[in-house]
């Protein structure tokens, strides 16, 4: 097969980026396949080469065809990215330099994909910060920036009602929580769940317990404080707020709360010295060492508002943590209630997630239970290997289907 996946930029720092290169090294080592990349930067992808470097009729690698760049706001970024892959590839189907049998999109990024991944709904995103939108909500200076925001999404969706309701597209979610509500918002039944998956020779528990020491020491926890761990961007809707709630209830443990991610500490400054929490919360940028985080905590806590997966939920399970997981997270679909993880219902409730978080702190074994159950969990059932298989299944698929449409 000959596969052309369409994607703005692909490195590992981004979930929906890794989930794409993990799956194209894998598919391009398969007998008769090749990809070409269509984006704008490649970084960390293992056996690729340019499109000035190779040969069109070569019969098998990864081959990136660089699409450019423009400065400005992301609006026009979005703008000038959608219409030059697009033309792009138009003109090398064209010349008769490249005739994919499949294009493979991960979310809105052509008009003329066959299979698009799907991690975000902009529909159900837009519902819920439409409130955060409103001029009158928002000082003046900040009217440009919302109205950006606005036309931005209002053009996504209306580019999603356009393509994710063609039934030639076939569309695969990365959770079922993503499937119903492509079923509520499009009426697209039947879609195909393939979940996310992690490194499961990288995150394990053997190698969170030697790093430990090391990680505890670096962010200056002592041995008999206890860690929880928070990483995401977007802490807002990852669910920090509840978090912070939720530690002000626990005084009596020595809680601490280590937060990775790229947001703004200085927006909690006022939450976090209100519920007299400085002492108890650290923050870090995100870093490619991703274990080290998991390897400083002794417990991952992710009461995420909507999270269409949740990466770092599935890689902590994999090193051996116990978990607590918002239902409204894709990736706590993986969990079981007190056999591999604990599910948090309702993740704006503070006390529940206190009662949650307490129940853990207080008993040691049944933390080595979920961590031990969640290791074994993860192992066994959501490597990469077992990822890039199912897709490439659905991906066959997928070109019979479109082959039997053509007669």
């Amino acid at each position: 097969m000959r596969l052309t996946v369409v994607s703005p930029f692909l490195d590992r720092q981004h979930g929906t980026e890794l989930c794409l290169i993990e799956q194209i090294e894998r598919l391009a080592q398969l007998d008769g396949w090749s990809i070409d990349i269509y984006s704008q930067r490649v970084e960390q992808l293992e056996g690729v080469c340019t499109s000035s470097n190779s040969s069109a009729a070569r019969p098998a690698g990864i081959v990136w065809h660089k699409i450019s760049d423009i400065p400005g706001p992301h609006l026009l970024k979005y703008l000038w990215w959608f219409v030059s892959n697009q033309w792009q590839r138009h003109r090398d189907r064209s010349s008769g330099r490249l005739r994919p049998d499949l294009i493979y999109s991960a979310g809105i990024n052509c008009l003329d994909a066959d299979v698009i991944v799907v991690h975000i709904l902009f529909h159900e995103f837009y519902e819920r910060v439409r409130s955060e939108l409103a001029p009158l909500r928002v000082p003046l200076w900040s009217w440009p920036r919302i109205v950006h925001r606005r036309i931005y999404y209002r053009l996504i969706m209306l580019l999603e009602k356009k393509i994710y309701r063609d039934p030639r597209v076939s569309l695969v979610a990365v959770s079922g929580l993503i499937a119903n509500k492509l079923e509520g918002c499009f009426g697209r039944t039947g879609v195909t769940i393939i979940p996310n998956a992690v490194d499961t020779t990288r995150f394990t528990p053997e190698a969170r317990q030697a790093n430990r020491a090391n990680s505890r020491r670096q962010f200056h926890f002592a041995e008999d404080e206890l860690v929880a761990l928070l990483i995401g961007n977007d802490w807002k809707n990852k669910g920090l707020d509840v978090l912070l709630h939720a530690a002000s209830q626990l005084r009596d443990v020595p809680l601490r709360l280590l937060i990775v991610g790229g947001d703004d500490p200085e927006l909690y400054t006022t939450i976090i010295v209100r519920f007299g929490l400085e002492a108890r919360v650290r923050f870090a940028g995100p870093s490619a060492d991703v274990l080290q985080f998991y390897a400083a905590a002794d417990l991952y806590v992710g009461p995420s508002l909507e999270d269409s997966f949740g990466l770092p939920i599935a890689e902590a399970m994999a090193c051996g943590l116990p978990v607590i997981a918002s239902v409204r997270a894709g990736a706590s679909e993986l969990i079981r209630h007190g056999e591999n993880g604990l599910l948090l219902q309702q993740p704006t409730d503070a006390w529940e997630l206190a009662t949650l978080l307490r129940q853990l702190l207080a008993d040691k074994a049944l933390c080595q239970r979920l961590g031990h159950a969640a290791a074994h969990f993860v192992q066994r059932n959501c490597s990469w290997d077992q990822n890039a298989a199912r897709t490439r299944e659905f991906l066959e698929d997928a070109l019979r289907q479109k082959n039997c449409c053509r007669f």
